[in-house]
């Protein structure tokens, strides 16, 4: 039988993706002539559009390029921020941290046995929104040896809700009059992935994108205690079986080492050196761009289709817990 030929959108498909990638990497805000700029919300807003009109021409490299390059992006940022002036204005985040992630945590499991979700579906939804969306379901399901479409269903539950979130929580921040400490906090606590708490950080203000990256990087490193946990309680339960790998965010100390190299650059360097440390800032929200692209052009009909009812609801309801408890405690602790 005669195979099929592709059809107008088979065949523009890969090259368009190519052309919309190199797009997101020209700083476009360089140039006020213009009359336009890709800001992290049109990234995402043209993949997701890019992914539901043809689909996902390069899955792997999409893949792999939205991890690394987000990691990169996040370290980058470090060079902008001073260490003890973030680690000042963030303390309050921290600390509202460690109850939040456990809150989930016990709230996700419950929800999922009522309502009678897989368990480890259940769990790992209850992790990516607790932590960091995407790479804590990434390490947990490492540890917890999750099947294919349970790893499947939780990431695409995340990142739908992870698109969502960039679009609505800048308008919310100012519709609620919101800080930049205040929505930097509020971000980097309700949202789920760190591509779009930087993004939505980044399109409050500059001071609320600081905040809402350290503040991210310090939950996402909660990753190794729930995997740790995760380790032990499923073999306990199950006989053995939880015994994969620890999967750590190694990134994340990178980026606390870039913020010690902006702060303690000695004066008499710093002036040769602010240009360089400007410039990697730069082009660290570029990348982000490209990366916010990526994520959405791998959101396709068919991951949604895949997510199914009761994990949306699961999700949906612990993402209204932590975002509304959140905004409470952020509204009425920070100045």
């Amino acid at each position: 039988m005669k195979e099929k030929e592709p059809g107008i959108k088979e065949r523009i498909a890969k090259p368009l993706y190519w052309v919309l990638l190199v797009l997101m990497f020209i700083p476009f805000a360089a140039f006020p002539g213009l009359g336009f700029s890709i800001t992290p919300p049109v990234a995402l807003f043209i993949g997701l559009a890019f992914a539901l009109i043809f689909g996902i021409p390069c899955g792997k490299f999409n893949k792999k390029l939205s991890k690394y390059l987000l990691q990169a992006s996040v370290v980058g940022l470090g060079f902008g921020m001073n260490l003890s002036d973030s680690l000042k204005s963030g303390a309050d985040g921290m600390l509202f941290t460690v109850f939040s992630v456990v809150l989930v945590m016990v709230v996700g499991v419950w929800l999922g046995r009522y309502m009678r979700i897989d368990e480890k579906t259940s769990y790992l939804i209850s992790s990516g929104t607790a932590i960091c969306g995407g790479s804590a379901i990434a390490a947990v399901g490492g540890v917890l040896k999750a099947k294919e479409n349970e790893m499947a269903v939780s990431l695409g539950v995340i990142f739908i809700l992870n698109a969502i979130a960039l679009f609505i929580f800048p308008p919310m921040g100012h519709l609620f009059g919101l800080s930049q400490e205040q929505f930097g906090t509020w971000a980097a606590i309700a949202i789920h992935d760190t591509s779009s708490v930087v993004g939505a950080g980044d399109a409050y203000g500059a001071k609320a994108c600081e905040i809402a990256t350290l503040i991210k990087c310090t939950r996402a490193l909660w990753i190794i205690p729930l995997a740790f946990f995760t380790m032990w309680f499923f073999r306990k339960r199950n006989g053995g079986e939880g015994n994969g790998k620890v999967s750590i965010p190694w990134f994340i100390f990178l980026f606390v080492l870039a913020m010690v190299i902006n702060t303690y650059t000695p004066e008499s360097m710093m002036t040769a050196m602010r240009p360089i440390y400007d410039g990697i800032v730069v082009g660290a929200k570029q990348c982000l761009i490209a990366v916010l692209f990526a994520i959405g052009a791998s959101l396709s009909l068919g991951v949604i289709k895949q997510v199914g009812v009761k994990p949306m609801i699961q999700a949906l309801t612990l993402w209204m817990v932590i975002g509304a408890m959140s905004l409470f405690v952020v509204m009425y602790t920070i100045p």
